[in-house]
């Protein structure tokens, strides 16, 4: 009887290790800036991922190692899906006030940040119909090597369309009666990229390094936004004018990439090592 119950133990902790799997992923980096003419700074980032897998479930969370306090939790999650129905929940009540230009003007309550989102998507011809708890309603497919999707809600409707033209990548997206677009391509060995907000990117490789140029519009200013009971109101945004940048960088034989950026905007270089794992 002892080995026919070890005999089971034994089943039991390979069966768990065959269909449950823990990853671990994470990035690190440190920068340094000389900010131009005023004071220089060296920040530090690094973050860790967990994924847990566990059959058709998923739970993700996430981490920041290196706040002034210790480590915080940035988000945790679990999805799991029941036939066509998927069932997604949000367990982290994030600290989402923005400080900066365009932030939250205030915290979200618990109730805002966390819930549970289900979602059902069934395939009709070549689309898919999918509807959540929400009311939303989207329809989604690929045709004729062009990507569309169309989501219906209280909020306003959004659209997007995506796909290559002769060699030229494009993605368009109306959101409540508002436009943005964005173009890309490759010009003999150059990735060119350019967007409806005007901003222009060019990649290339440059003696072993990437070399990205960044032109950047200027930003116009736009006042607050009150917040209500329904709707978290925003912080005014400040009007910025237009800048380049150059940022070369390059990976290293230790598994780190170094890079360096410079921004007309204040006339800064900043250096940043940076590994993923």
């Amino acid at each position: 009887m002892k080995k026919l119950i070890a005999l089971f133990a034994v089943s039991a902790v390979a069966s768990t290790s065959a269909v449950a799997a823990v990853a671990i992923s994470g990035t690190a980096s440190v920068s340094y800036d000389d900010n131009g003419s005023a004071a220089s700074a060296t920040t530090y980032d690094a973050d860790l991922s967990f994924v847990g897998t566990a059959g058709g479930t998923t739970v993700t969370l996430g981490m920041d190692v290196d706040g002034s306090t210790g480590p915080s939790t940035t988000g945790a999650t679990m999805a799991t899906t029941i036939g066509p129905v998927t069932v997604s929940a949000d367990m982290f009540n994030e600290a989402s006030v923005g400080t900066g230009s365009g932030g939250n003007l205030r915290e979200g309550t618990a109730a805002e940040d966390t819930g549970v989102t289900i979602s059902l998507d069934a395939p009709i011809g070549d689309a898919t119909v999918g509807v959540d708890n929400s009311g939303n309603v989207t329809i989604s497919g690929s045709w004729s090597g062009i990507a569309l999707s169309h989501t219906s809600k209280s909020a306003g409707d959004t659209t997007t369309a995506s796909g290559s033209i002769a060699g030229m990548d494009v993605s368009v997206t109306n959101k409540a009666g508002a436009t943005t677009w964005s173009l890309g391509t490759t010009v003999s060995g150059v990735a060119l990229t350019l967007a409806s907000s005007q901003k222009v990117t060019a990649t290339f490789g440059l003696a072993g390094n990437t070399m990205t140029v960044t032109a950047t519009p200027k930003r116009a200013s736009a006042a607050s936004v009150a917040s209500s009971t329904s709707v978290r109101g925003t912080r005014a945004v400040n009007a910025q004018a237009a800048f380049s940048s150059v940022a070369i960088s390059r990976s290293l034989t230790s598994g780190a990439t170094l890079a360096a950026t410079y921004s007309t905007l204040d006339d800064s270089l900043t250096l940043k090592a940076s590994v993923a794992f």
